[in-house]
Order: structure tokens, then C-alpha cells, then sequence
């Protein structure tokens, strides 16, 4: 992919946790389409920045890569845990936030979703899926989020959705992420193999 164009200084969180009991082993490091499935997510997400992390619990599977990696204080917190993480070491204003396990992480799609947040004034710019917002494909201001993800996580008020309904969120719509993601993909995460095997299905055809 091609280096993509946005108006202010960001990183990129790439979340590595979860116990992925349902897959059967890590599945950032599964092999997808013959190399680890994070390999494919870090080459996609390299067009919008140079600066990426991994926030992983296990940092030794990761070495290969390279990166710099940061694991949680407090393990098993969930995706509002990890974001905290990630929220706390970034070294940039803006930080978006992406999962190991989704293979088709849509670059020109975070791109917007950086403009939205500087034209909006917000804290959040998170896209909506028919299944609700996608927090995990989405981008943060870190002064106003870093904060407020810390004080849930220590009331263990753990829920993604909530910690949204404090920060200013501007959700970016089902048709304007279509502008970006015709073919419906960004969001696809992957938990079983069944998902894996049909993921990888799709991206011998598609970007």
C-alpha cells in the first residue's frame, strides 16, 4: 500500500491480547496465507505511520518483528485494558487502535477517521459497522482518552461501549465508511479457524 496523507501526527496500537481459546493458539501469529497473520496487519497499517506498537503480554513471540512492544499493568483487563496501555505510552497526539486478528485493516478508512477527529473537535473518531461501533478500527486523542480509559479500568468498568459514552465520539457512519470499505471487510476479525480459513479465502482475491 501506498503512503496514505493525514493532517496531524499519529501512532499506531496494534492489540495482540486475548487468550484465543477458540482459535487453538496466538492468532497473530497463525500463519495466514503463509506468514504470521500480524506480519499482514503491520505491512497494512505501515502507509499511515511509522510509528507502531505492539501491546502484548508475550513479548518474546513478537521479537521477530522488531517493533516496540508494551505489555499491560494489570493482564486480562480486555480490549479497554490494552487500549489504556497503548494510550499511556503513545508519543504522539493522535493514536489509532487496530487487532491482531483483523487481516483486512483498511488504512485510507483510519486515515479519515484521523481528519473526522481534528474536523469534529472530538476525542474519538469510531467507525459504525451494521454491528455497532468498531472501537478497535478507530482513533483517539490520547490527553482526553488516556485519562478517562484509566479511571474505568481501575472501577474494572471494563465495557468498550461505555468508556465511548465518555469521551466526545463522532461515530462515523454505515455509508460513509462504505466510501472507503465497499466490499465490507475492515471489520472482519477472525476467532476460529472456520473464520481463518474463509478470511484467507477472500484476500487471495481481494486487497
Amino acid at each position: 500500500m501506498r503512503a496514505v496523507s493525514v493532517s496531524v501526527s499519529v501512532s499506531v496500537a496494534i492489540l495482540c491480547g486475548g487468550q484465543s481459546r477458540r482459535m487453538g493458539k496466538d492468532k497473530g501469529l497463525k500463519l495466514f496465507l503463509g506468514r504470521p497473520l500480524i506480519e499482514r496487519v503491520v505491512a497494512r497499517v505501515q502507509p499511515l505511520s511509522n510509528a507502531i506498537t505492539l501491546i502484548t503480554n508475550h513479548p518474546a513471540d513478537y521479537a521477530f518483528l522488531g517493533l516496540q512492544m508494551f505489555g499491560d499493568e494489570t493482564p486480562g483487563l480486555g480490549p479497554l485494558g490494552g487500549m489504556l496501555t497503548a494510550l499511556t505510552h503513545c508519543s504522539t497526539p493522535r493514536l489509532a487502535v487496530v487487532a491482531c486478528d483483523m487481516p483486512f485493516v483498511n488504512v485510507p478508512l483510519l486515515a479519515a477517521a484521523c481528519d473526522a477527529l481534528e474536523a469534529d473537535g472530538c476525542d474519538a473518531a469510531v467507525p459504525l459497522s451494521k454491528g455497532g461501533p468498531e472501537p478497535l478500527h478507530a482513533v483517539y486523542r490520547v490527553d482526553a482518552c488516556a485519562p478517562v480509559s484509566r479511571e474505568m479500568v481501575t472501577r474494572r468498568e471494563l465495557k468498550v461501549g461505555d468508556w465511548l459514552g465518555r469521551v466526545r465520539t463522532h461515530f462515523i457512519t454505515y455509508e460513509e465508511v462504505a466510501r472507503f470499505d465497499p466490499d465490507g471487510l475492515a471489520f472482519i476479525n477472525v476467532n476460529i479457524p472456520e473464520e481463518f480459513r474463509a478470511a484467507e479465502a477472500m484476500a487471495k482475491t481481494r486487497r
